[in-house]
């Protein structure tokens, strides 16, 4: 028998391992049908439809817990929103013990004010997120967003700003005045600065847009995993604005 290098065995032993870990990680994904990319966008642009007119059916919920929580609120005095049984939403929360398969992954910002499974009236297991202040994108957030089209079988990926982000602004600040961030903030500032330099007149709103851009343009070009699949339609990878004043998402163009 030939003596095999200890390398070749440990490279075998990986993709063996990472295979595996792959499978394990969604085991029930191959029986489960992939939402086509329109047919996601569809679902989210009739949820924050839904959040806009104050009319959340909050999916996966239960008819008992929104009861409690609309005679709990002050906003939402005397109302009810619609949702599940509690056997059915009890019921839900048991298969996604088993795995789960998320329709839309959505690369949002940190800030409080844009919770994506409000802004677009969804429930457990329906969105696969990641978040970060000034949705920048880095490796972590691109290996997950690589998790949820590779293992989890999503094919639409949404980079979603908001009016008045903070760390955009923030970043144009410091940039303006040729200074740092403090400690690890500064990360951001170094983010953003590319999207500052390059739309050097534009006002707050317009770098926002322009910032929601170039995560995507960065996205789309990712590879070696996004790349191939967007050239060749399988997923789509958009932009959107969440409107702080009206609740409502412009979807930017798509691809």
């Amino acid at each position: 028998m030939k003596n095999v290098p200890f390398a070749s065995l440990l490279v075998v032993c990986s993709l063996l391992i990472g295979n595996q870990l792959g499978r394990a990680a969604d085991p029930d994904h191959a029986d489960q049908p992939m939402i086509p990319p329109a047919e996601a966008l569809s679902r989210l642009k009739d949820g924050n439809s839904r959040f806009i007119a104050g009319n959340m059916q909050h999916p996966h919920d239960s008819t008992d817990d929104r009861a409690y929580m609309a005679k709990n609120s002050y906003e939402n005095a005397g109302t009810v929103s619609l949702g599940l049984t509690s056997e059915q939403a009890a019921k839900r929360r048991a298969e996604l013990t088993k795995s789960q398969h998320p329709f839309a992954i959505i690369l949002s910002c940190s800030d409080s004010r844009v919770p994506p499974e409000l802004v677009f009236d969804e429930g457990l297991g329906d969105l696969f997120i990641v978040r970060v202040a000034g949705n920048v994108l880095n490796v972590e957030g691109l290996g997950s967003i690589e998790y949820g089209v590779d293992i989890l079988g999503a094919r639409l990926i949404v980079v979603l700003g908001h009016q008045n982000c903070g760390a955009v602004d923030a970043a144009m600040k410091t940039v303006a005045a040729k200074s740092n961030a403090p400690g690890h903030i500064q990360s951001l500032v170094t983010a953003i600065k590319p999207v500052i330099h390059s739309t050097p007149k534009g006002d707050l709103d317009t770098m926002i847009k322009a910032n929601v851009k170039h995560v995507v343009d960065a996205l789309r070009a990712s590879t070696p995993i996004l790349k191939t699949r967007v050239d060749s339609g399988d997923i789509q990878v958009m932009g959107g604005y969440y409107t702080l004043d009206t609740g409502a998402v412009t979807f930017l163009e798509a691809k």
